[in-house]
């Protein structure tokens, strides 16, 4: 199971791909859309804190079954 685990993470790891070029246009774009007194840049904002703030959420929620896990194998040893 722990290769499997492995494997996975290491295929995650090497097919990165760099996607820096988005972020210049979606500030350029937020940017010109403020000048002009629109709110899209609001929303934007939002859409990103809502996409960075879900993984983070998953992987607590991971590590918080883990914890409860191991914690139960250890009462039972």
């Amino acid at each position: 199971m722990k290769r499997l685990l492995y494997i996975t993470f290491l295929v995650l790891i090497i097919s990165q791909v760099d996607v820096l070029a988005q972020c210049a246009m979606c500030k350029a774009v937020a940017e010109s859309d403020l000048e002009g007194g629109g709110t899209a840049a609001t929303g934007l904002n939002t859409g990103i804190l809502y996409l960075m703030g879900f993984p983070y959420l998953m992987l607590s929620a991971v590590g918080l079954f883990w914890y409860r896990h191991n914690k139960r194998i250890k009462q039972n040893a």
